[in-house]
């Protein structure tokens, strides 16, 4: 008996064998060629191979007899019954490497950005609602962008309907012929901005949705200590990275009657413009552009004031830190300002609308009525000024970049407003406006 080696050897010949044999005698492959007998008054097939039921190890395979079919065109034509054979070639003309696809690396780069995922907060968060707002769906759906600016043929402005979930900042938010057309952008206190080319998206979108004026007319009545029950926290929204970028300019934070603020902060002609810093793909700061005039590519490491403005005297730390010491202050003043002087212990919880809640007891857990958290009602008007001022500066996390004095003014002013009602020695804390 034959070893195993020596029979999958002679197996394997045998079917290779029985495979050409069966192709270059020309039968049709398939169960129907097996099931269809001959006519009968076919002609006799020419001589074909005998395959032996087991070919000697190292014998010669026999070729197939001069004249036998050897390729599709020779062989007999296969009965009608028969199901017709394919033959793919060795490359799909569909393989994804060899199809070209437009603007694949930035397609790819935005794919893996915040613009792109549809499972972040910004698009996600009406997919229970299983609607998007249109005052929403303006800036957090790419279909509702286009008809607020009339792109998709509609008259610009805010629609009645709303929108469906799923949106996401696609490539037509930004690539559209008639974003050209687009001059000026209307921001949230009235006033109307000139954009310049590559500016319309991104500045309607980073604007913020409250305003400076906002505030002051919201405030204006009443002992500015005193709580009043028709205040409510107004936020600024959330990357108001355009806001803080114009600064004084347009007045979207809470400036303080009398004192001077730090306009649009033009940077440097070069880099004056958003894609100037952020690839408008991947959204990434190209860290080589800061190189430039900077001694590093790492924005938080940069310095561009000899003034210690924390009260730290540092000076050999980027202003970034200036910025998170001085808020960091600010919040904790703003807490001891609501227990102390508003009389209601404070907690805020940036994950949850409206933010601000009670704590009446002081126990450091949010107070609960009928199982829902309890909002911060207590808001005077000294509080709500310094308050919306520390949420519109941490809204934008690159404010030590877009505008970073308009940040410490605001910051400053706020905590010097609330300092004077608490009989807080300000000067005592070293921090520094200008």
């Amino acid at each position: 008996m034959p070893d195993a080696y020596s029979f999958l050897r002679q197996s394997s010949r045998l079917i290779c064998i029985g495979f050409m044999t069966i192709g270059l005698a020309g039968s049709p492959i398939g169960p129907a060629a097996a099931q269809t007998p001959p006519a009968a008054d076919a002609p006799a097939p020419e001589a074909s191979v005998e395959t032996p039921a087991i070919i000697p190890e190292g014998a010669d395979v026999p070729l197939p007899p001069a004249g036998a079919p050897t390729d599709a065109a020779e062989a007999p034509a296969p009965d009608e019954a028969a199901p017709p054979s394919y033959t793919l070639p060795s490359v799909a003309p569909r393989a994804p490497d060899r199809i070209p696809v437009p603007n694949a690396a930035e397609i790819a780069l935005w794919s893996r950005s915040g613009h792109a995922d549809a499972s972040a907060r910004a698009f996600s968060h009406w997919n229970d609602a299983g609607e998007i707002p249109a005052n929403c769906a303006s800036c957090h759906s790419g279909e509702g962008f286009r008809n607020f600016h009339g792109l998709d043929g509609s008259e610009p402005g805010l629609r009645d309907e709303p929108f469906a979930i799923g949106g996401v900042v696609d490539c037509a938010t930004c690539h559209n012929t008639g974003l050209t057309e687009i001059r000026e952008i209307a921001l949230p206190n009235g006033m109307m901005h000139p954009t310049a080319p590559g500016e319309q998206s991104c500045m309607t979108c980073h604007q913020g949705r409250a305003s400076g004026q906002a505030i002051a007319d919201a405030t204006e009545a009443g002992d500015p200590d005193t709580p009043s029950s028709d205040l409510r926290f107004i936020n600024p929204h959330y990357a108001t990275a355009a806001a803080m970028w114009l600064g004084g300019y347009a007045q979207l934070g809470y400036e303080y009657p009398g004192r001077d603020y730090e306009g649009r902060f033009t940077h440097a002609k070069p880099v004056a413009t958003c894609a100037a810093c952020h690839d408008p793909h991947s959204l990434e700061v190209a860290s080589s552009t800061c190189l430039t005039c900077h001694d590093s590519g790492d924005a938080k490491e940069i310095r561009i004031s000899r003034t210690s403005f924390d009260g730290s005297g540092a000076r050999n730390q980027g202003i970034y830190l200036d910025i998170q010491n001085n808020a960091r202050r600010l919040h904790q003043m703003v807490l001891d300002y609501a227990a102390e002087i508003a009389g209601t212990p404070m907690i805020y919880d940036g994950a949850r609308h409206p933010y601000f809640f009670a704590d009446a007891n002081a126990d450091g857990v949010i107070d609960e009525a009928d199982g829902r958290p309890v909002a911060f009602t207590d808001w005077t008007p000294r509080l709500l000024r310094a308050a919306y001022n520390w949420k519109f500066v941490t809204a934008d996390r690159g404010a030590h970049v877009h505008n970073p004095h308009y940040a410490l003014q605001l910051l400053h002013d706020s905590m010097a407003d609330l300092a004077g009602a608490m009989g807080v020695d300000f000067a005592q804390t070293g921090v520094r406006r200008d």
